[in-house]
């Protein structure tokens, strides 16, 4: 029996930093502010798959005040939450929004990395906030994902 997890995440957007987003490097003036790499699509991922695997949050495992997460690839904590856990990821589908920059040019790269990353397909999609909110004003981007997760071997972390 499959369990199904969501995740969110939001950054604000900066001068100064890369903007990284499902561990791509995107060209552009600003990037998302965080403790981390702050790649707001992998926090909404990993966060999917802990829910899914009832494996509490992102936070919890790499918490903000530990300074060994300062800067740290969300990638690679991607990946030590999927290795750590006891069962399969089945697929992950995910939403960036944004008004800017598109992330249709790069949406192959993103999912190929992150896929690659969870061990299981991951389908990503993006979409504007039609100048709504602060995402519409260009403030930061947002992200939100749903996991699958087949815990065959038992819930929780090995």
């Amino acid at each position: 029996m499959s369990r199904v997890g969501i995740g969110y995440d939001s950054h604000r957007l900066v001068a100064g930093r890369p903007l990284i987003i499902g561990g791509v490097e995107i060209d552009f003036e600003r990037g998302l502010d965080g403790h981390s790499d702050a790649d707001v699509l992998a926090h909404a991922i990993t966060d999917a798959i802990l829910g899914a695997a009832g494996a509490g949050d992102i936070g919890s495992h790499f918490p903000p005040t530990d300074e060994r997460w300062r800067d740290a690839d969300s990638i690679e904590l991607l990946r030590t939450v999927v290795a750590g856990l006891a069962g399969t990821v089945v697929n992950v589908d995910a939403t960036v929004i944004c008004e800017r920059p598109p992330i249709g040019p790069h949406r192959e790269a993103i999912e190929s990395r992150l896929s690659e990353a969870v061990g299981a397909p991951v389908a990503v999609k993006a979409t504007t906030n039609e100048g709504l909110g602060a995402i519409g004003r260009e403030e930061g981007i947002a992200a939100i994902a749903v996991a699958s997760f087949d815990p065959s071997h038992g819930l929780g972390t090995r």
